[in-house]
This record gives structure tokens, sequence and C-alpha cells, in this order.
């Protein structure tokens, strides 16, 4: 819920200019295609909108949040997507399209020279990331041990604000 909620906001943000009517914010809609089914209840889509829990209307300011159940098999056109999104072979996909661009990413070699680029792409952010984690897991025995903040950031290469933030209890993310 707080992805969805932070990836709504992002959309309000780029999309109204300082000093322009709120009013003219764009309806938005936010699309999670998960690979599970997030909410157990096996439907295929999970509508997400606002409501006044006072009065039990809705709060109408135009912003709806979808969840794609990933496990979805219906036979119809949803249950034909997701099955294209899970399938590996593009001559067992429904979606010409789809399976159009899987074969060129799977059979081209500059389709083929892409997908590694992404998987380096992923791996080393994916190295980043772990690495910050460590970072935060010695920084917060650090500061267990009274160390000072530049000497956390020698060992941790955390930004300061990180480890103020981790001083004050706040939750860094990688």
């Amino acid at each position: 819920p707080e992805r969805a909620r932070y990836h709504s906001s992002v959309l309000d943000v780029e999309n109204l200019e300082k000093g322009q009517d709120f009013s003219e914010l764009p309806d938005t809609c936010v699309i999670f295609i998960t690979e599970k089914d997030f909410y157990g209840d096996r439907k295929p889509i999970y509508h997400i909108e606002r409501m006044n829990i006072t009065t039990g209307e809705p709060f109408n300011d135009r912003s709806l949040i979808l969840y794609v159940n990933g496990e979805y098999e219906g036979d119809d056109d949803l249950g034909y997507l997701m099955h294209d999104f899970r399938c590996a072979d593009p001559d067992k996909m429904h979606y010409g399209q789809m399976a159009d661009r899987a074969r060129y990413l799977k059979e081209s070699s500059e389709g083929v020279s892409q997908m590694c680029k992404i998987m380096e792409d992923m791996r080393d952010e994916a190295h980043a990331e772990g690495e910050k984690d460590k970072g935060i897991k010695i920084a917060l025995k650090m500061i267990a041990n009274n160390e000072s903040d530049a000497r956390i950031r020698d060992y941790t290469d955390l930004s300061l604000e990180d480890i103020q933030a981790l001083r004050s209890g706040q939750t860094v993310t990688a």
C-alpha cells in the first residue's frame, strides 16, 4: 500500500506546476501487475479508491490504483495477458505483439544484447542495494557504540542524512 501511495503521489507532483490550480490535476491510475495474488481472494483485479469513511461515500479525488493478479488464469483477455507474461515460449503466447517482442529479445543478436545489458544493470542495482543494506546494519551497530557520524560515514559510505535519520530512529532504505 505504501508503494502504491508513493507512485500515485509522484504522478500528482509531476503533473502539476507551482501555482497551478489543483483542479488541473489529471485523472491518474497506478497499475501494479503482481507476481502473486496480492490480496489472496483469487480475483483478477483489485480496484483501490479512496473513500470518506464517515459517510461511506467515494472521495472522488480522481486517482485509482489497480492490483492485477499475475496468477490469474481466466479464459478472457486478462487471463491471456497474464499467461503471456508468465510464458517463456513466444510460440505459446496469445498476443502477437508480445510474442514478437519476446522472440526479438530471445532470438535476435540485438535483442539478446539488450537483455544482457538490462540484466547487468539489474545485477549492479541489486549489488548496490545489498551494499547499502550492509552499511545500514554496520551503522546501527556503530551508533549503538556511540561512534561519530564521520567515522560511520568512513566505514559505510552512507550519507550524513542517512546516518542522522538512523540516529533518530527513522527507516533508511537501500
